[in-house]
């Protein structure tokens, strides 16, 4: 799973602990920091460094959707750092302007005629521009807020034109060169939770609501970058609308884009530069890892880690409470012959993250599904087994476009060698593909792990571990099916290969995610407090992943960790 789902699965869990539903909370009840109680603490030191920071380099922090508390609080920490380490730092908040946002989920708007009728002010945005005031409000830097910075004409300019694109044309269009349609047709998919619009009645109004709040945004941030010379802009997600069309604006604009999303691990947050990390760490080159010191130790950090994650203990969030790793006896309700070969297959979410990709050998992951199902149906003498993403029904956000769903409409019989485990089931990802010859993947992040585990992984979408010399790589249709012709012969991984792939995976979960010491896990929402007691405590020289972070930010240096020689800090 995507962070993304990652996180809509850790908001799911803390609403089911809950024993009223959950809805935005009101700003004077969230367990945020008293940032005027903490500021307090050295109301000396704090003036100090706003006033130094008035020559230093302008940095934007774009939060825009103050209503995700959780990445607000994290971004307000950041501000503060950055304050004392020299940066005039500015905020920027959506103040109502948007009719349709990253804030607006299914589970909070179930209506999606409240876009339609322009009502979203008054159900979401209240209590979400208060959070962005609590947090920003008492540090006293130079706010900015989007209707400040929105002519009317601009607001009917995106409204025309929102109205005028031909729905089929949404998704490419570009304004200025900024992919505004992009991020807003991805912001429908979400809204949906579905991978494509075509079967939602609103869908096409929901596109052009979210079209529309895109090109807004761009306006704001055009109008924004000319008044101000900043260095750099940093906001979490950097995908979706608004977030990922600041992006586009400050790229085209010369401003340096950090984007930033909490990581797996406790204590722990992912930074990228330029853009968001769906996109870096499929570029990220494999000098940054590949040459790092290796030793037993450091191999055993990352194997008993990755054991870990089966029951989800060292990280924020575990994703089935108690995952079946009998595998075996549920294979034989499966009717798996677990003496003949078994190739696994793990899908995604369909609407997560829906971007453009340029190496992927299939349009997009049903295609992929479809194709695979077709091979082995022709092959009836090998097994697959296909592992469905249990975040399909248990995010906050559950799947209207369920790939099962999906299969029965081409295969309403589906081959006698083909067995599928429906989201729902307990049964541990982990078990079921270990079982495997080999794992086939399109995007997921597991490949990290497998690859670490000696299991062979062919990619055919843009997971992460595609292009690090790990895995079998698919470039088009036909290239995919010469290489399930080879699976019946493959060997496995060689020793080497196991070696650089269990480096690789110390690189993505030990360096690549940044701990922050001072952020504490909770079992509330948002699942972590900031826990320091004084101003003092985010001085620099206090906590070595937030100077890195900071240093990150003002300086262009790589978001990476030294993990290797600062050690592993867990929960």
């Amino acid at each position: 799973m995507s962070i993304e789902q990652f996180w809509q699965r850790a908001l799911s869990l803390v609403k089911s602990q809950s024993s009223a539903p959950m809805s935005m909370p009101k700003a004077s009840s969230d367990p945020l920091p008293n940032w005027t109680n903490l500021l307090a603490t050295n109301q000396g030191l704090w003036e100090d460094a706003k006033h130094q920071a008035q020559t230093g380099p302008k940095i934007l922090l774009a939060t825009s959707v103050g209503g995700f508390s959780a990445l607000t609080l994290v971004e307000s920490v950041l501000a503060v750092a950055l304050t004392l380490r020299g940066a005039q730092v500015h905020t920027l908040l959506c103040d109502h302007a948007l009719p349709a946002c990253l804030r607006v989920e299914r589970s909070d708007v179930p209506d999606p005629s409240t876009l339609e009728r322009y009502e979203l002010p008054m159900v979401l945005c209240q209590g979400c521009y208060a959070t962005g005031q609590q947090l920003y409000n008492p540090l006293g830097l130079e706010n900015h807020a989007y209707s400040q910075l929105l002519s009317e004409d601009e607001m009917q300019q995106a409204r025309q034109r929102a109205s005028e694109v031909p729905f089929a044309q949404i998704e490419g269009y570009s304004l200025n060169g900024w992919a505004v349609g992009e991020h807003a047709y991805a912001g429908a998919l979400r809204y949906f939770a579905s991978g494509n619009l075509e079967n939602e009645p609103e869908g096409e109004m929901v596109a052009r609501r979210y079209l529309e709040g895109a090109l807004r945004t761009a306006f704001v941030m055009q109008r924004l970058l000319k008044q101000s010379d900043f260095t750099a802009a940093f906001f979490n997600h950097g995908i979706y609308s608004p977030q990922g069309v600041v992006g586009e604006v400050c790229r085209q604009t010369g401003v340096r884009v950090i984007n930033w999303n909490v990581a797996y691990r406790k204590r722990c947050f992912i930074f990228s530069h330029d853009e968001t990390y769906h996109h870096t760490l499929l570029s990220e080159p494999t000098s940054s890892w590949e040459t790092m010191s290796w030793d037993e130790d450091m191999d055993q950090q990352i194997v008993d880690y990755l054991k870990s994650r089966w029951q989800g203990t060292r990280d924020w969030i575990w994703y089935h409470e108690k995952p079946d790793e009998a595998f075996d006896d549920f294979a034989k309700t499966l009717g798996l012959d677990l003496t003949k070969p078994i190739i696994g297959m793990l899908t995604n979410v369909m609407w997560d993250a829906q971007l453009h990709y340029r190496a992927n050998a299939f349009p997009n992951m049903l295609a992929w599904v479809i194709h695979t199902i077709e091979y082995f149906q022709q092959h009836p003498d090998q097994q697959l087994v296909i592992r469905i993403h249990p975040a399909e029904i248990r995010g906050t956000m559950p799947s209207r476009q369920p790939i099962l769903l999906e299969i029965q409409k081409i295969f309403p019989r589906i081959p006698p060698n083909v067995f599928i485990i429906p989201p729902e089931s307990p049964v541990s990802t982990y078990a079921s593909m270990l079982r495997c010859k080999a794992v086939l993947i399109y995007g997921t992040k597991t490949g990290v792990e497998l690859t670490s585990m000696k299991i062979p992984v062919v990619v055919a979408g843009e997971a992460w571990i595609r292009n690090k010399g790990l895995t079998i790589d698919a470039s088009s249709p036909e290239d995919y099916s010469r290489i399930l012709d080879r699976l019946p012969d493959l060997q496995g991984m060689a020793s080497d290969q196991v070696v650089r792939a269990r480096k690789y995976a110390y690189h993505f979960f030990f360096r690549r995610m940044i701990p922050i010491s001072c952020m504490e896990p909770t079992a509330s929402w948002p699942p972590f407090r900031l826990n320091i007691e004084r101003l003092n405590e985010l001085l620099p020289g206090k906590d070595p992943g937030l100077d890195l972070i900071c240093e990150g930010i003002l300086s262009q240096t790589p978001f990476v960790y030294p993990a290797e020689k600062l050690g592993i800090h867990d929960a």
